[in-house]
Formats: C-alpha cells, structure tokens, sequence
C-alpha cells in the first residue's frame, strides 16, 4: 500500500512537467494546462494530507510503529503540524508573490521615471519578499520546537 502512494504521490510531482511538453506539441489553451496543474497540485496535498493524518509515512521500527499507535492523537497531531507548516509556507510564498509582483511593477515605473528612486523602491520590495521568510520562520518553529 505504501509502495502505490509513493508512486503515486511520484507521479503527480511530475506529471505538471508531462503536461507542459504535450502543451507545446499540441498548441493547447494554456487554461487547460492551469487547470490539470492545479488539480494536480490539490491530488498532491490530499495525499501527503492522508499520509501525514494516518502516520503511513513514518519510516520508524515496527515497535515504534505499535508504541505511537498506543499513543493514539500522536499521529494526528504529528500530521496536523506538517499541514500547518505547509501552510505557513505556502499561503506566505504565494502572499509575498502577489506582494511583490505589484511593488516591482511599481518599482520600475518609478525607476524609469527617476533614477535616483532605486533605493527606495528597493526596500519596498524587500519589504514584501519578508512576508515569505516570516512563513519560513513559523513554519520552522512548528516542526522543530515542540
């Protein structure tokens, strides 16, 4: 069982890159390519979900394996704190993207504008890219100190 979810959690990791080829073999809309893209992402994130919830993914000695289904929530909050850290990351990355892709945009308007504004729209742009690294930090701090 735990063979097939790698594989398949393998195959969902790559097949965003198979999509892209068959993309620029057939010409397809680049909709169709966002969508399978997304859904693939979302099949990717329900099976580390289920895997981290289960404990499946543990590589530990059956005995351990035994111990910590004894323990009973400890696999469910093992799991629930990987899915947090996820989302510390992930909700942060894609916040400090859409942050700086604007500040950026902004930022070289002004550039070309004025040159001598490249300082200060230099510290607006580091300024959105720290949002991304607080996720980082937090999601750090969740796996590491309990």
């Amino acid at each position: 069982m735990k063979i097939i979810l790698v594989l398949l959690g393998t195959a969902l990791l790559f097949l965003p890159l198979i999509t892209i080829g068959v993309r620029k073999l057939t010409g397809a809309s680049a909709r169709n390519a966002l969508m399978s893209n997304v859904a693939m992402f979302f099949g990717l994130f329900l099976l580390t979900s289920v895997l981290g919830l289960s404990g499946a993914a543990s590589a530990a000695a059956p005995e351990a394996a035994a111990t910590a289904a004894a323990a009973g929530a400890d696999g469910l909050v093992t799991g629930l704190k990987y899915i947090g850290a996820g989302l510390a990351v992930g909700l942060s990355g894609i916040g400090g993207g859409i942050a700086v892709s604007s500040s950026a945009a902004a930022a070289l308007g002004a550039i070309s504008e004025n040159e001598s504004m490249f300082g200060k729209s230099l510290i607006f742009v580091g300024l959105a890219e720290g949002v991304a690294l607080y996720g980082l930090i937090i999601a750090l701090v969740l796996l590491f100190v309990s």
